[in-house]
C-alpha cells in the first residue's frame, strides 16, 4: 500500500472549522469521494456516504473533495448551496484546477479511495452504488481503532418558507416542488396557499395530504385533475387525487433500479432511477428518468423504457439506438416531447409520429457547453434543467442563471438574466412565465407581455416543522 498524497495548502474546505491536514486524520479510518453536484451518479452516492458515516461515527470520517466538472459548479457559494441542498455533513474539500483529483489519478465520477488510520491507500473504487463492497471493507480495517468523535462546523441552512423548490407546475393553480422540504405547497398565482401535500419529512408513505411523505420530489404533470409528482429520492412516481386528497405510488417500488438497459413492467414491480420530471401526451405518462439516461413512457399500470439506449452520451437517431446524458426536463406539443438533456448542455427533441431523436440547440457531447445565443449545436447551454412548450420552447439554462428562448427559426436566445441562481424549473400560462428560481429559495413570475420579472411572497407559508442535520 501506498502512502496518501497530503492535501495542497491553497484549497478551501466547507462545513469544516478551519484547513485540515491529512496527518490530522491519522487514527481514523479516512474515506475520500472524488464528486461535482450536478453529477446524478454523485447524487446517488450520498445516501449511502450517510448510512456509512452513521454506522461507523465514531471511526470513519467521510471527506468529500469537490472537482468541478461545470464552471458554475467552481463557485463556492455554489457548492456551499449544494451542501445545504443535500444536507451534507462531513467536510467539503474544493479541489481547484483538479489538484487533488491528479494527485490521487481519479478518472471518474464518483470514485472512492479509502485510506487507513496509518495513511496509506488501501483502495480506489469508481461507480454508483458501492455501499456494500465500502461498508465490507471498513469493517475490516475499524478492528483495533480506538473509538473517538471529532465534530466539524456545519453550513447552516437558513429558515425559508421554500427550501430548494426544484419545478413549478402553473395550471389552474400553482403546483411548486418545495423539493427541500420534502413536499408539494399549492397556492394561487398571487401567493396564497391552498394546500400543503406532505409532512416535510423525507419518507415513502401514501396517505391524506398531512401524513404523506415524498423524499426530494421534482417535475410534476397535471392531467384529468389528478397530479402527478417525480419523486426522485423515492425513485418512484406518486399521484395525488386532488379531490380525494390522498396520495398514492402508482409506480416504482422505492428501489433505485441498477440496470441500465431498457427494461419494463408492471409499473409498481420495477425499480425506477431518478425520475425528474413527467408530460402526459395522450394515454401516455412520458418521464425524464435522469438516473437511467432514458426517456420511459407508462399506460395504464405499465412502465417501460421509450428512448434511449441508457449509455450516458449524446447520439441523434432512432428511439432504440439513441441515448441522452442525465434528462431533467420535458415537454410537448402533443406531437413532439422536447427534453432538457442535462449532462449534454442541450435540448433533444423526439419525433413522436417518426420516432426520430435530434439535438435542437447546444451540446453534442458531455463537455460542450457554456453561454452562446446562436441556431442549433453552435448554441451554448450549461446543465439545463428544463423546458417548456408555449407557442416556442423556453429554458430553464440552471447554470448560467438565465431564462432563453428557442424560435420558429430555430435561434437559442437569451430572454432573461435578472438575478437568478441555478434555476430549475420553468412552467407558462398564456400570459406569464413561472420561474423555480432554486438558490433563491423563491418563485419567480414574468409578465410575457411586459417581460417583467417580480417574486410571489407567500405570507402564510411557514417551513415545515423538521429538524436539519445543520
Amino acid at each position: 500500500m501506498v502512502r496518501a498524497p497530503e492535501f495542497p495548502k491553497n484549497l478551501t474546505w466547507l462545513n469544516v472549522q478551519r484547513p485540515r491536514s491529512l496527518k490530522e486524520f491519522r487514527g481514523r479510518i479516512l474515506l475520500l469521494d472524488f464528486w461535482t453536484y450536478g453529477c446524478i451518479n454523485c447524487i446517488h452516492s450520498l445516501p449511502d456516504l450517510k448510512y456509512l458515516e452513521d454506522k461507523y461515527h465514531d471511526r470513519l470520517t467521510i471527506l468529500s473533495i469537490h472537482s468541478a466538472k461545470f464552471e458554475n459548479e467552481s463557485s463556492i457559494e455554489n457548492i456551499r448551496q449544494a451542501i445545504l441542498r443535500y444536507e451534507i455533513t462531513h467536510p467539503v474539500l474544493v479541489d481547484r484546477d483538479f489538484q487533488v483529483w491528479e494527485s490521487y489519478a481519479v478518472r471518474a465520477y464518483p470514485t472512492f479511495v479509502l485510506i487507513d488510520a496509518n495513511g496509506r491507500i488501501v483502495r480506489t473504487i469508481a461507480g454508483e452504488g458501492r455501499r456494500e463492497l465500502l461498508d465490507q471493507l471498513i469493517g475490516e480495517l475499524v478492528n483495533g481503532i480506538e473509538p473517538k468523535d471529532i465534530q466539524f462546523e456545519l453550513e447552516e441552512m437558513p429558515i425559508s418558507p421554500l427550501a430548494f423548490p426544484g419545478k413549478v407546475l402553473a395550471s389552474d393553480r400553482l403546483f411548486i416542488a418545495d423539493s427541500g422540504h420534502h413536499r408539494i405547497v399549492v397556492t394561487t398565482f398571487e401567493g396564497e396557499v391552498l394546500d400543503i401535500i406532505g409532512t416535510g419529512f423525507s419518507g415513502l408513505k401514501d396517505d391524506s395530504f398531512d401524513e404523506a411523505q415524498f423524499s426530494n420530489p421534482q417535475g410534476m404533470t397535471i392531467h384529468q385533475n389528478v397530479l402527478y409528482v417525480a419523486d426522485t429520492g423515492n425513485h418512484a412516481i406518486r399521484c395525488i387525487d386532488l379531490e380525494k386528497r390522498i396520495v398514492s405510488t402508482i409506480a416504482g417500488t422505492g428501489n433505485q433500479s441498477k440496470t441500465i438497459y431498457p427494461q419494463g413492467g408492471k409499473a409498481l414491480e420495477v425499480d425506477l432511477n431518478s425520475p425528474w420530471d413527467l408530460v402526459w401526451n395522450g394515454d401516455r405518462l412520458f418521464i425524464a428518468m435522469a438516473g437511467a439516461h432514458q426517456i420511459w413512457e407508462m399506460q395504464d399500470d405499465v412502465i417501460q423504457t421509450f428512448a434511449g439506449t441508457g449509455a450516458e452520451a449524446s447520439f441523434d437517431g432512432a428511439i432504440q439506438e439513441a441515448a441522452f446524458a442525465q434528462p431533467s426536463g420535458i415537454t410537448t406539443n402533443g406531437k413532439e416531447l422536447w427534453i432538457a438533456d442535462s449532462e449534454t448542455s442541450s435540448i433533444r427533441s423526439i419525433d413522436l409520429e417518426t420516432s426520430q431523436v435530434k439535438t435542437v440547440c447546444g451540446g453534442g457531447d458531455l463537455y460542450n457547453f457554456g453561454d452562446v445565443d446562436s441556431i442549433g449545436e453552435t448554441a451554448r447551454l450549461q446543465h439545463c434543467l428544463d423546458v417548456e412548450f408555449a407557442e416556442q420552447l423556453w429554458i430553464a439554462d440552471t447554470y448560467n442563471h438565465k431564462i432563453k428562448r428557442v424560435n420558429s427559426d430555430g435561434f437559442c436566445q437569451t430572454v432573461f438574466t435578472e438575478s437568478f441562481s441555478e434555476p430549475s424549473g420553468i412552467s407558462a400560462t398564456a400570459t406569464h412565465l413561472f420561474i423555480a428560481d432554486t438558490n433563491h429559495h423563491a418563485i419567480r413570475k414574468i409578465d410575457l407581455k411586459t417581460l417583467e420579472i417580480s417574486s410571489i411572497d407567500f405570507p402564510s407559508l411557514c417551513a415545515p416543522t423538521v429538524c436539519f442535520p445543520h
